[in-house]
């Protein structure tokens, strides 16, 4: 019985996790092609700043992210417990 438990369980979370990680590309291409054109509307123009990003580009932005918050929390500790 603990079988079919497993079997049943571990796809159901494996497709919630790729479906938020696909989300989150979306949430990334959405957030620059709303706000890169406006803030910086003359270099997008003029080709210096694309207005758009591919979806290899967003998966490298949120690999850059996930890195950056993880050095933070991590120097952030490390703060703190010499304080402490």
């Amino acid at each position: 019985m603990k079988k079919i438990w497993w079997v049943v369980i571990v796809p159901g979370i494996l497709a919630v996790a790729a479906g938020a990680f696909v989300l989150l590309l979306f949430l990334i291409k959405l957030l620059w092609a709303w706000t890169v054109p406006d803030l910086f509307p003359g270099a997008v123009e003029q080709g210096l700043v694309v207005g758009t990003i591919s979806w290899v580009t967003a998966l490298k932005l949120a690999v850059f992210v996930a890195v950056l918050s993880g050095l933070a929390s991590a120097l952030a500790s490390r703060h703190g417990s010499k304080e402490g």
